[in-house]
C-alpha cells in the first residue's frame, strides 16, 4: 500500500544548483592523469557506441503503492521531478551532471539480488520484488545536501534501515554497517572506463556506524514521486541518509555487510582530506576548496538560477540525529 510522509523537518514543494564548485571538485579526477576517454573504452573493450546506444533506450519506472510517514517532515517546496532525475552524481555511469540519466537508460535491475551478511544471526538475500513487499513502503520528503553545496528537496519511497538489520539480528561484534554498489562494467561505462568514472576503484563502497544505520531517519529507498527508482537515481534501492552529504547515499546496493571495524569508503580512500568517513552536513566545516556555510538549492528555475539559502547543520536534522555524535569534535571528525 501506498504511504506519504510529513514531519516537523518535511519539505514540500517551493525549493533545487553550483556548477562551479562541481567543476572545482573534478580537479580531484583530472589531477589523476588519466588518459582519453575513446582510448580508455577501446582498451577495455566497450564500444565508443554503447553510450549513445544506452540514451536511446527509456527506462520504464513503474507506480509504487505506499503510506505516509511522520518522520522528519519538512515544509520546503519540492524539487521537480525532472530535475531530480536530471541532475545526478552517479559516476558508475559517468562524472558529468547530465550522464547518469543519459547512460543509464539500458541498466537492467529485475532479476536484482541484494545480500544481508556479516555479523548476524540470520543473513540472507532478498530478490528484485522483496525489495518492495518485504516491508511496507513509505514517503518521507527529506533534504539532499551535496556536497558540492547545492541542495534538492525529494519525496522518497522506501523503508527504514533498521527494519532490514533487525531481519538479520546482528551480533555483538557488528559495530558498522558497509554497503557496496553493483560492479558491472558492461552496464555502468563508468566502472569500465576510469577517466569517465572519475578515477573510482570500483565497487563503490560506503559505510555507516551501527547507530547511525539503525536512526529512524536513515532510509533504504527504492522509489522517489511515486515510482520505482530510475537508474541513475540508484534504481533499484539506495541508501539515503539526510543528515549526511549526498555521497554517502550509496546507489544501486547489491550487498549490506555488519563489520566490526570502519570501512574504508570510496570518496574517504580517494581524497581523505576532503571527504570524510562520517560527512555530515555542517556549515562550519568548509571543504578545502569551498565554503559550505551556504547552499544552492535547485528549484524550477533555469539551471544557475540564484537560490542561496544558509546551510544547516547536519541539514536541519540535528533533533534527530546530534545525539549520536555527543562529546565528538565534528571538526576532526568531519
Amino acid at each position: 500500500m501506498l504511504i506519504i510522509s510529513k514531519d516537523k523537518n518535511s519539505l514540500n514543494e517551493s525549493q533545487v544548483t553550483d556548477e562551479n564548485i562541481y567543476q572545482q571538485r573534478r580537479k580531484v579526477i583530472k589531477g589523476l592523469g588519466f588518459a582519453g576517454a575513446s582510448s580508455l573504452l577501446a582498451a577495455t573493450g566497450v564500444p565508443l557506441n554503447a553510450i549513445a546506444k544506452n540514451s536511446q533506450q527509456k527506462f520504464k519506472t513503474t507506480p509504487l503503492t505506499f503510506s505516509q510517514s511522520n518522520a522528519a517532515k519538512v515544509s520546503d517546496k519540492l524539487t521537480p521531478e525532472h530535475k531530480v532525475i536530471s541532475h545526478n552524481n552517479f559516476y558508475e555511469f559517468g562524472s558529468k551532471k547530465e550522464q547518469p540519466a543519459e547512460n543509464s537508460q539500458a541498466f537492467k535491475v529485475d532479476p536484482w539480488q541484494l545480500k544481508v551478511s556479516g555479523h548476524v544471526d540470520k543473513p540472507f538475500t532478498l530478490d528484485y520484488q522483496q525489495l518492495f513487499s518485504l516491508f511496507t513502503l513509505e514517503e518521507r520528503i527529506y533534504r539532499l545536501r551535496c556536497v558540492e553545496a547545492w541542495s534538492m528537496v525529494i519525496p522518497w519511497l522506501g523503508f527504514r534501515l533498521a527494519d532490514l538489520i533487525k531481519k538479520a539480528q546482528p551480533n555483538s561484534k557488528a559495530k558498522y554497517v558497509k554497503f557496496k554498489t553493483l560492479h558491472d562494467p558492461k552496464q555502468m561505462p563508468g566502472q569500465a572506463n576510469r577517466y569517465m568514472g572519475g578515477g573510482i576503484n570500483y565497487p563503490y563502497v560506503e559505510g555507516l556506524r551501527l547507530d547511525e544505520a539503525m536512526n529512524d531517519l536513515t532510509l533504504l529507498s527504492v522509489g522517489l514521486y511515486g515510482k520505482t527508482l530510475p537508474p541513475q537515481n540508484g534504481a533499484p534501492i539506495r541508501l539515503v541518509t539526510p543528515w549526511k552529504y549526498g555521497f554517502k547515499s550509496i546507489k544501486s546496493i547489491v550487498e549490506i555487510e555488519l563489520v566490526s571495524s570502519q570501512p574504508k569508503t570510496t570518496w574517504n580512500k580517494l581524497a581523505a582530506n576532503e571527504y570524510g568517513f562520517y560527512a555530515n552536513v555542517n556549515p562550519e566545516v568548509d571543504h578545502p576548496r569551498w565554503s559550505q556555510a551556504s547552499e544552492r538549492r535547485i528549484t524550477s528555475g533555469g539551471l544557475f538560477a540564484r537560490n542561496r539559502i544558509e546551510t544547516q547543520m547536519f541539514n536541519g536534522y540535528g533533533d534527530e540525529v546530534a545525539h549520536l555524535y555527543k562529546g565528538m569534535n565534528l571538526e576532526k571528525n568531519f
